[in-house]
């Protein structure tokens, strides 16, 4: 059941599957998307230890004010902390795993391991940012959806599956401007480089071979950087692949719980 909490001065929206023993698994969700990304991959997961997925600040029913990457990561390390969640597997993809990072590296008692999906250490350049803003504030989220959905999903995805991104589209341009504005403007300034550099904790990166957001050569630059780090890429899959191929990225995650 979704559940509403203010945690580090926000009301934070989530919803925390109860789990009797087990580790618990993070799942934090990309910009202009909120929770229900992962709902597919979850329904594949065991049933034995706690899942927890969230709107971050701004997006799905989550109040916006974080201006900054380590302030979203901030938002998380709060709910987790209200929840008593600790040494759980964070998988976050884009934006999300940008806040995974973080959350690795200013708490780390809060994360065991990492799954970070089609994300960077550094995603774009600012001037890449400043030009997303800028048509954001002139025309709003519907001018800006084809070319959004383009970048997240394959082209098969596009071709065979036009209700499911006809609901994605929906999911986008209903965000709140504002919202997705901040997002925008907290990737532009990070740049986790030197932070995740340090990062120790079991990791494993996973990119999209049809990814147009985050190509398969950032995340494996990312997987670089981390000592230790597996590194995967999903043929046909784009930018989301807890969207597009559910039941490969179910099967990563698990595998990773398991090695305990």
């Amino acid at each position: 059941m979704p559940e509403f909490l203010r945690a580090n001065g926000r009301v934070q929206h989530y919803r925390l599957r109860e789990g009797a023993g087990g580790r618990g698994i993070v799942f934090a969700n990309s910009l202009g998307t909120d929770m229900r990304i992962w709902d597919d991959v979850i329904a594949r997961l065991p049933a034995d230890g706690p899942v927890l997925t969230w709107d971050k600040s701004g997006h799905g029913l989550s109040e916006a004010g974080a201006t900054s990457i380590e302030e979203l990561a901030e938002d998380l390390a709060a709910l987790m902390d209200a929840l008593s969640l600790r040494e759980a597997l964070v998988c976050g993809v884009s934006v999300g795993g940008m806040i995974a990072q973080a959350l690795a590296a200013a708490r780390p008692d809060l994360v065991a391991g990492l799954v970070l999906c089609n994300t960077g250490h550094r995603i774009g350049t600012r001037d890449n940012w400043a030009e997303r803003i800028a048509t954001l504030d002139a025309s709003g989220l519907d001018a800006m959806a084809e070319n959004v959905l383009e970048r997240w999903f394959s082209p098969t995805f596009r071709a065979e599956r036009p209700d499911a991104l006809a609901g994605y589209r929906a999911m986008l341009t209903r965000m709140p401007r504002a919202g997705y504005r901040a997002v925008c403007a907290a990737i532009r300034d990070a740049d986790l480089t030197e932070r995740t550099r340090e990062l120790r904790c079991p990791t494993l990166c996973v990119a999209g071979e049809a990814d147009m957001a985050t190509p398969p050569e950032l995340v494996e630059a990312l997987a670089a950087l981390i000592p230790g780090a597996d590194y995967t890429c999903l043929t046909g899959v784009g930018h989301l692949p807890c969207i597009e191929d559910p039941a490969r990225l179910a099967k990563l995650v698990s595998a990773r719980l398991a090695r305990g």
